[in-house]
């Protein structure tokens, strides 16, 4: 049995750490430091009114980030307070997940993947190359808790990297990049698996990952695995400012 929404919206949240996070009246407001939209759009613990979302952008303009916020599934009232403000929908992301124990665990060449922490230099090249800057991988090294770097091998070369780390039972896969001569090749895969075989000493007992909706690749891949869609959320922004996810 896959984790509810609720537990994978708090594995999110540990495992890919904003800053500094505060409420504001009914909101939870982060700041990202430049590491992408998943840790500094704000989201709503209770409904918000035209008021309150006043009150949320005047914060984020005080932090000097762009005015976004997460909306999950189910927030309805929320979502359209926000369209009738003029924010756009972008980057709808589907929650993958699946016990580990019910993944189909085939096995990779014996120097097809490793994991270790702290990440070397040449994934720090592959991530950067991906738009994967050092704000970015700021926020792993923020995660607490078990976390570690999955690095992908082939042809005696070093082609592909990601984050994974563990909120309670629950592992998650962040930053997953593979060099753009070796996609579709397994190497991804090799990763997920390599997460999957880190995670279970852990006492971890189920693998999770964020993908947004217009990765048809990854989706693919996520459900070869037998991983199944478990939540959804997106984002609303003011079409003026345009970071990325």
């Amino acid at each position: 049995m896959t984790p509810d929404a609720r537990r994978l919206f708090r594995a999110l949240e540990a495992t890919w750490p904003a800053h500094a996070a505060h409420k504001l009246g009914p909101w939870l407001l982060r700041e990202g430091r430049g590491g992408g939209k998943r840790v500094s759009a704000a989201s709503a613990h209770a409904p918000a009114t035209h008021a309150d979302l006043a009150q949320a952008e005047g914060a984020m303009d005080s932090m000097g980030q762009p005015r976004c916020f997460m909306i999950r599934g189910g927030e309805t009232g929320l979502d359209a307070l926000l369209a009738q403000a003029g924010y756009e929908v972008i980057d709808p992301v589907t929650i993958y997940a699946a016990p580990l124990d019910a993944l189909k665990m085939d096995t990779p060449a014996p120097t097809a993947s490793f994991h270790l922490w702290e990440p070397l230099a040449i994934q720090h090249e592959i991530w950067h190359s991906g738009g994967i800057g050092p704000a970015r991988i700021d926020v792993m090294y923020r995660a607490g808790g078990a976390k570690t770097a999955l690095m992908g091998r082939r042809d005696g070369h070093v082609v592909a990297t990601g984050f994974a780390a563990i909120d309670g039972a629950t592992a998650m896969v962040h930053a997953l990049e593979v060099l753009p001569g070796y996609r579709r090749q397994g190497v991804a895969r090799a990763l997920m698996l390599e997460a999957a075989r880190w995670a279970i000493p852990l006492s971890a007992a189920h693998l999770a990952v964020a993908c947004t909706a217009t990765n048809s690749a990854a989706t693919a891949l996520y459900t070869s695995m037998g991983m199944r869609s478990a939540c959804r959320y997106h984002y609303r922004q003011q079409p003026a400012s345009g970071a990325r996810a």
